[in-house]
């Protein structure tokens, strides 16, 4: 199973704010450690909110791949509904050339909706405009010369698209939350399967990740082909209770948050307690316990090959994010391989 970290570049840590140049140093020197601690993936994602500054990802994966070796970096997830594919292509090939060939892609149709109608596209055609752009995206990435026509975007009538990324085939993961529909498009397209659990039991998402394999192996994908990921929120300290002090407080405070937003309950502790034991979405813990309940979900789903940890919106410090990054790669990620 491969480790990583998504980040959405949160400018928000403990009871006070950093101002934005300090806060990207900071996120820059995690990517760093990610990659010293051998970290498999670093993510980053994207939104367009006064907190985070995740609206231009590939501007800070470029700048990361400048400073580390061997993680790969990704997006997580790019909104490609509400951008133009052929820009977004050249950005990761890019993005790709600079880090001699380590960038992914996960896209997605955005859980948040603010890009809508910054862009000035229509909430109603939510699922029309991420179908017909991810068409074409995998269309441009699949060919240097395109030929294309939609409903959103001009026509390209054989035009070339450039740069071309490093690898032969730049990995697109799609990034899904609970539709069916999502699963079954990733698997009937053979690409690997990114899903954010942020809540309940990781086992109720099995029916959806059976929809996915069994749309790829109609479709003639191999099981190979048929990548599961995960990403969840969660937090690894030296011991469980050290993880759960650190994380419950910040955590409570934005998923309390964004509930009056979206229509959620408040986070108790009794709630918190129940996502962070054994069949909870959260990986909250030492690495002991972070390794059992990992393999616990990987069976549950019938194989897990790559899970990402989202730990820097929760009122954790520079530092003690920086000590997480450490203990995955040297406690956690040993005892998962």
């Amino acid at each position: 199973m491969e480790i990583g970290i998504d980040s959405f570049a949160s400018a928000m840590y403990g009871s006070s704010s950093l101002g934005s140049a300090e806060a990207m140093e900071q996120l820059l020197d995690r990517i760093v450690a990610a990659d010293k601690a051998g970290l498999d993936v670093y993510g980053i994602g994207e939104h367009h909110k006064k907190e985070f500054l995740d609206s231009a990802t590939a501007v800070i994966l470029a700048a990361a791949a400048a400073r580390t070796k061997n993680i790969r970096l990704a997006s997580a997830v790019a909104v490609l509904s509400t951008s133009d594919p052929v820009r977004v292509y050249q950005n990761f090939a890019t993005l790709d050339i600079i880090s001699r060939g380590r960038a992914e892609i996960v896209v997605g149709r955005g859980s948040a909706i603010e890009s809508y109608p910054l862009f000035g596209f229509q909430l109603n055609d939510y699922d029309a405009l991420f179908k017909e752009k991810l068409g074409l995206f995998l269309q441009i990435r699949d060919n240097e010369f395109v030929t294309w026509s939609g409903k959103f975007r001009p026509a390209i009538e054989n035009q070339p698209v450039y740069p071309r990324a490093l690898q032969q085939k730049l990995p697109v993961w799609l990034g899904v939350g609970g539709t069916p529909e999502s699963f079954v498009r990733a698997g009937q397209l053979g690409l690997p399967l990114m899903v954010a659990i942020i809540g309940g039991e990781t086992e109720r998402f099995r029916p959806l990740v059976d929809l996915y394999r069994n749309a790829g192996r109609q479709a003639g994908f191999s099981p190979k082909e048929l990548k599961v990921g995960l990403h969840s929120p969660g937090y690894i300290a030296a011991t469980n209770e050290q993880a759960v002090a650190a994380y419950y407080p910040g955590y409570a405070e934005l998923w309390t948050k964004m509930g009056r937003e979206r229509g959620w309950p408040p986070v108790t502790q009794a709630s918190f307690n129940s996502l962070a034991g054994p069949r909870g979405a959260l990986i909250v813990g030492s690495p002991e316990h972070a390794a059992e309940k990992l393999q616990r979900h990987s069976e549950a789903l019938g194989g897990v090959d790559r899970f990402t940890f989202q730990m820097d919106n929760a009122g954790l410090t520079h530092g003690q994010l920086l000590q997480s990054i450490e203990l995955i790669g040297s406690k956690l990620m040993p005892l998962l391989k």
